[in-house]
């Protein structure tokens, strides 16, 4: 559970958070009484030992029982995209800084709506396997880690970064949601973008999910297809400098957000 600075007050917003939470199991429904038993008809009573004796009458039959009703069935849980891995293919974010621009008819959805501080940050994860793990560390420069960097568009595809988080080790949190409490929170102002930093790699990637949903790298032009380039250290992590996200990747999204408090 996130753990909000004492101090911090306004409107709480999770940005980037559209078709998110994540699906969760829906409860089961009670099941229903069972009904009760219908009680035995009684033995009609037994004829005389007689040759002239009628054959003894066989008592009523008891009433069937009623089954019990069935249970209601548990509310559905909340849907989301999932991230890929460990099927086929498995596709992870890879050693680059990546904003999801497009989700639907929402476009820039991890912009900042208003001015505050960013306290928190969330990422999903698929579980890959240990062999898919032990491939994507030998290429992609290490175990898988993230954080989230604050950007403020200046021209076009162009981007300065203004802040960042901790570089946080993911290899624990595999198949799972985790948030991330920052111990020093972000000031932001509405308009800047929250993207995903990922100096490795990470298994936070949703794919074949339609054009009308799409992110950008920070990598240059003419890169964005090349296997090369996806084993090219690209993140941006140098304060104050300005990069051109060039690359767009469509039918997919990243799997993160962010929590913001606005200024009162």
């Amino acid at each position: 559970m996130l753990a909000i600075p004492a101090l911090a007050t306004g409107t709480l917003t999770e940005v980037g958070s559209i078709g998110l939470p994540f699906g969760t199991p829906s409860p089961a429904g009670t099941t229903g009484k069972t009904g009760t038993t219908g009680k035995t008809g009684s033995t009609g009573k037994k004829g005389k030992t007689h040759k002239k004796a009628k054959h003894p009458k066989t008592g009523p039959t008891g009433p069937t029982a009623t089954g019990g009703t069935t249970g209601a069935t548990g509310p559905t849980g909340p849907t989301g995209p999932v991230a890929s891995c460990p099927g086929s293919p498995c596709e992870v974010v890879s050693e680059t800084t990546g904003m999801q621009v497009k989700v639907g008819p929402h476009n820039a959805p991890i912009t900042i709506p208003r001015n505050g501080v960013i306290v928190a940050w969330t990422i999903h994860l698929s579980s890959p396997t240990a062999s898919q793990i032990a491939y994507f560390d030998l290429h992609e420069g290490g175990p898988p880690e993230a954080g989230i960097a604050i950007l403020k568009q200046s021209k076009a595809l162009n981007y300065t970064l203004v802040a960042q988080s901790p570089i946080v080790q993911l290899q624990p949190y595999l198949g799972g949601t985790a948030q991330f409490p920052l111990a020093n929170t972000i000031p932001v102002q509405k308009g800047e973008r929250v993207a995903l930093t990922v100096p490795t790699w990470a298994p936070a990637l949703a794919i074949k999910l339609g054009n009308t949903t799409s992110w950008r790298a920070s990598r240059p032009k003419n890169t964005c297809t090349s296997a090369t380039e996806a084993s090219t250290q690209t993140s941006q992590t140098t304060a104050g400098s300005n990069v051109q996200y060039a690359c767009l990747y469509q039918t997919a999204r990243l799997l993160y957000t962010a929590t913001l408090i606005s200024t009162p």
